[in-house]
This record gives structure tokens, sequence and C-alpha cells, in this order.
């Protein structure tokens, strides 16, 4: 490692936006934080002591922002647990009053399975950046599905979710956007209820002949997997599953709560296993099964989109929480990397100044 009055900026991230401020460029074969290294001096000790200032500043802004994470993290995730239960029962009722359908001469829109001409794919991406790989991954995972879908002669159009992906696919005209929406902090039933408006006139008039749900599924604290699951149809197993019929529902949820150790705020992590039973099919209805699954497909739509932000919302804040804490622990690396180049060049200072008063002392006899 040396230091330079004008380094690069592509090893340390986390201070692009003040590349006038990082003194250090560390090789990318020697960027091992278990290595030392040995300091070239380029630069004044009051550039030095600026630019510890200002990696300190750094840190605790991220160490700010890892804490804001972990806290929001939470309720995001209480939010997801909660709801996850509700989503898969109500596909499951779904599912058990089309099989009684299927031998009556009925026509439900949202369950006709038709030749598929044109998919439509609602995306779901974040509002924010400095998630890591997050938003990327998602917009990989739509970016694939797209070119999928094409390479077997089914065309497809987008549904945008998110800044992030609203100014994404602006900036795409070869993928054809049917609408981009916005929405805020924390995912509520209005805003899952804008989306599937949107869905449900798409399909009803034909327009497409299937309707997926891209978003990043909240797995754990360290991960979390971009999926895709065919929302319309209504599902043919009475589970939520991929284009490749693998159900995404959750057997296990993880719980995670903020404590304190040795003075230092840390995250614990509790598993919860998920009993599901099976759904009694010896059900009667006073009421026409046609008129029950009517009403009950807007609420299907709303759930399973909701369930959807909430997922994403609880991964990007745990994506966010991991990257700041690794942006954390990168300015205390490189923190003690100036302080050690500084003391280093104090020194040599010292002891050169120390090696003139001495040479002219004995000048002076």
């Amino acid at each position: 490692m040396w230091v330079s009055s004008k380094p690069p900026i592509q090893y340390f991230p986390f201070l692009s936006s003040q590349s006038h401020s990082n003194p250090l460029r560390i090789p990318p074969h020697e960027s091992h934080p278990n290595r030392h290294f040995q300091f070239s001096i380029h630069c004044g000790l009051r550039e030095l002591r600026h630019r510890i200032d200002t990696v300190k500043s750094t840190q605790k802004i991220t160490e700010a922002m890892k804490l804001v994470a972990a806290a929001k993290v939470r309720r995001a995730q209480e939010a997801v647990i909660n709801g996850r239960p509700f989503a898969e029962t109500l596909v499951e009722f779904l599912y058990s009053i089309n099989q009684q359908l299927q031998l009556e001469d009925v026509d439900v829109p949202l369950t006709i399975v038709r030749p598929v001409k044109r998919v439509a794919l609602v995306v779901v991406t974040g509002n924010r950046g400095l998630c890591g790989g997050f938003n990327t991954g998602i917009l990989r995972k739509a970016e694939t599905r797209i070119a999928e879908l094409r390479g077997i002669g089914v065309d497809c159009s987008v549904i945008s979710v998110g800044k992030k992906g609203n100014s994404y696919f602006r900036k795409r005209p070869s993928v054809s956007v049917d609408g981009f929406i916005e929405t805020g902090s924390f995912p509520t039933a209005k805003d899952a209820q804008r989306i599937a408006d949107d869905v449900f006139s798409l399909f009803v008039s034909e327009e497409v002949d299937k309707v997926e749900l891209l978003y990043t599924k909240f797995v754990s604290l360290v991960r979390s997997d971009p999926v895709i699951h065919t929302l319309l149809p209504l599902s043919a197993k009475g589970e939520v599953c991929d284009v490749n019929g693998k159900c995404v529902d959750a057997s296990e949820d993880e719980f995670f709560r903020l404590t304190t150790k040795e003075g230092k705020l840390i995250v614990e992590r509790d598993t919860v296993r998920i009993k599901r039973e099976e759904f009694s099919p010896n059900l009667q209805f006073e009421q026409d099964p046609v008129q029950i699954l009517d009403a009950m497909m807007p609420l299907y739509l709303n759930c399973q989109i909701l369930r959807a932000l909430q997922e994403s919302l609880a991964s990007e804040l745990a994506a966010r929480m991991i990257s700041m804490k690794s942006a954390t622990e990168n300015a205390v690396e490189l923190k003690n990397n100036l302080s050690l180049a500084y003391n280093r060049e104090r020194q040599a200072k010292i002891t050169g100044e120390i090696l003139e008063i001495v040479a002219g002392a004995e000048a002076l006899q």
C-alpha cells in the first residue's frame, strides 16, 4: 500500500462521493484485511489529518445507516411473517373452490388458462440505493426472463414498481412498459390495489395471457432470493409457485431482534417452523361458488402483491444493513491504515528535526 495525493476511488466505493479525500490506493491482489502493508508517504501531515477526519465522518454515517436499517428491518420482517399464513391459506382456499367449479359450466375470467402470446411482468424494486446488489439482482432476473420469453417467441411487457426499476426501464426503450408505479416507505394495501387494478385490466381485456410477479423473497437477514411466480391465472396447485412449478412458500421463518453485547448492538436470530395443515376438501358453501370466487379474486390479487412488496422491502433493508456494516468495517480499516501512515510520517519528521538539532550543536562546538 502507498499513499497518493490523487488516488483512484474504485477500491473504496463507500467513499465515492469524496474522491478527493481518499489517500490510499490498494492494489487488488494486496487488499486482504489481514495483511500488513508498508507505506510510502507522498503527502503532508496536514492532508493526512484531514483525510483521517473525513474517514471518521464517513464511518459515523455508515454506522448510523446500519442501525437505522436494522431498526426498520424488524418491522418489515414482522409484516412479512404475519402476512404469510393468510396469503398461503387464501390461495389454497381459492384453489379448492376452483376445483369444484371444474365440474360445472361456469366462466371465471381470472382462472381461465389461455394460450400464452403475451406476458406481463410485474417487477418490484427498491426506492433507494446503498443496499448492495439488491436492485441489480432483481433487474438482472427481469432481463433474463425477458430474454427467455423472446427466445420462445412470446411477447412481454413490464409493470415497474419502485424508483430504481422506473429509472432503469426508462433507459431501456427496447422493453415495452405498461406502467411506472412508486410506493411509499412502507407498502400498504392502497399501493397493492393500484398495481392489482392495472394487472386486472390487462388480464381481463386479454391484452396479456399471463401475469408473472418478480420480487426478492426474504429468506434470512443475510440471504434473499429473486423469484418469479405466476400471479394470473390462478395457480393450479393451491400454492404460490414459480415459473418452473416450484413452490416458493416459506416452510420456516426467522425472527431477528437487536440486543446489546459488550456495549455494542448485535442482531440475534430465532427460527420458527411453520405448521401447515391440510385444507379440508369436504366443504359446503351456502352461496354459489362462482359468487364467492368473484368476490375473493380481487382480495387474492391484492394480498399476493402486498406480500411481494413486503418481502421486497424486508430484503432491501436487510441488504442495506449488511452493506453498511461492510462499509463501516472498511472505514475502520482505512482509518487504521491512515493513522499508521500519519504516525510514521510524524515520527520520521520529529527524528529528522532532532538530527538537525544535534548536527547543528556539534557544528558549534
